[in-house]
């Protein structure tokens, strides 16, 4: 069991799943751990640009695909994102009202609700995603095409999220 706080204070007892057996031998620590050092040191640029403005990796990640795909609708960031609503909002809220983002109506469907860059948004995320992509350059410079293709091709069968899980409920971070 693991105890948690509530807004008043009070504990409450949590009961933890239980958790699979599971044989260590079988587990690449070595590529866990070279993912971890690579996806800390690939967001630390961006971070010390959003820390000097306020903002964090939540609002890197909006500004990012919505600089990417303008006029994307809401929905359609929140399936890319994979979370809820409500772990959105705090963080749209404040993109547009900084003047990062637009929100405008759809033109068919008034209800749609899309989203856009607006040029402070899209040079942010520019600023951002330019330290990392001179860090991908550096890391691959001497690798062959074959090789370049062999590391994109890892990287997208590392993606994809189990199907059965919730969105996270989070703040992004």
């Amino acid at each position: 069991m693991r105890v948690a706080r509530t807004s008043t204070g009070r504990a409450v007892q949590k009961a933890m799943p239980p958790m699979p057996a599971v044989d260590e031998a079988q587990i690449d620590f070595e590529t866990i751990e070279l993912l971890f050092f690579a996806y800390r040191d690939f967001v630390s640029d961006p971070d010390a640009i959003l820390a000097k403005i306020g903002m964090g990796r939540a609002h890197h990640r909006v500004v990012y695909f919505v600089s990417r795909q303008p006029g994307m609708m809401v929905a359609d960031l929140l399936d890319t994102l994979q979370i809820t609503k409500q772990s959105l909002a705090r963080v749209l809220k404040q993109l547009i009202e900084l003047g990062y983002i637009r929100q405008m109506a759809g033109a068919k469907d008034r209800r749609q609700r899309r989203l856009y860059p607006t040029l402070a948004g899209r040079e942010l995320a520019l600023a951002l995603s330019e330290p990392q992509s001179r860090r991908i350059a550096l890391a691959m410079e001497d690798l062959t095409p074959e090789m370049r293709a062999a590391v994109k091709q890892f990287l997208r069968k590392m993606r994809g999220r189990d199907e059965n899980l919730e969105p996270i409920d989070s703040d992004l971070d």
